[in-house]
């Protein structure tokens, strides 16, 4: 593939986890990264790391989302690629699954997603050029487990909401599209429960987790040109964990 050098990369949710982890793939191959996270300082340190600019903005907020699109058309003249990345999964059982716990999910994870693509599209469509990848998940979309349904709901959602975009998109030149994390090396990933953490690892058949970069390389070839006659589809990164028929022994 054909090197990234001179395109503009946003990536929300870029300063650490699995965003740090597309940022630095995305870097790594010629293309100017936008570090876009809530977490200003987190944001800026790993900017100057990895030689990106850092914006510090709130997916949940419109116009805070709308700005960082102006400040980088602006500054930088254009986005070819959006990396859709920000969210969070914080553990709650039925029981304890209220109306806010609920909602700040669907609205960070879902609604962040659909909000930094209304903000970066207009963009992409002066130029009839993007590349949208979003970072949905196995969970939801595929598999389930106790005490992440707000998180499952939120990750199904984004490929509904992108299967229609990628139809509404498919004669503009942007493509859209889904990577589908399983569990990967993270600071989110440490402060689950030790025994969450084995019952995951023991259900991979690659018997590792993921490192952030991994999901990265996925992330960097549904972004290239190459890719242009992909859209509205996902890819599963996650080490064979939905594949075996029982548990594995």
């Amino acid at each position: 593939m054909q090197a990234l050098t001179d395109q503009v990369a946003v990536v929300t949710g870029g300063a650490r986890g699995i965003g740090r982890g597309i940022a630095s793939v995305l870097a790594a191959e010629g293309a100017h990264v936008v570090i876009v996270d809530v977490e200003a300082e987190l944001g800026a340190a790993t900017a100057a790391e990895l030689g990106a600019t850092a914006v510090a903005a709130d997916v949940t907020d419109s116009a805070s989302i709308e700005s960082m699109a102006a400040r980088v058309v602006g500054d930088l003249g254009r986005i070819d690629i959006l990396a859709a990345n920000a969210g969070a999964y914080p553990f709650a059982e039925l029981d304890a699954l209220d109306e806010h716990v609920w909602n700040s999910v669907m609205d960070l994870n879902f609604g962040g997603a659909v909000r930094t693509v209304r903000a970066c599209l207009p963009a992409m469509r002066a130029r009839g050029y993007g590349r949208i990848v979003l970072t949905s998940s196995i969970t939801g979309p595929i598999t389930g487990q106790p005490g992440f349904a707000h998180y499952g709901a939120s990750k199904a959602a984004m490929l509904g909401f992108m299967r229609s975009a990628a139809v509404e998109l498919a004669r503009t030149g942007i493509t859209i599209n889904a990577v589908m994390p399983g569990n990967v090396s993270t600071p989110g990933l440490a402060d689950t429960s030790d025994e969450h953490q084995q019952r995951m690892l023991s259900s991979i058949p690659m018997g590792r987790y993921a490192e952030p970069e991994e999901v990265g390389w996925a992330v960097r070839f549904l972004a290239s040109p190459e890719a242009g006659y992909i859209t509205g589809q996902t890819l599963i990164v996650d080490g064979g964990q939905v594949l075996p028929e029982a548990p594995l022994g």
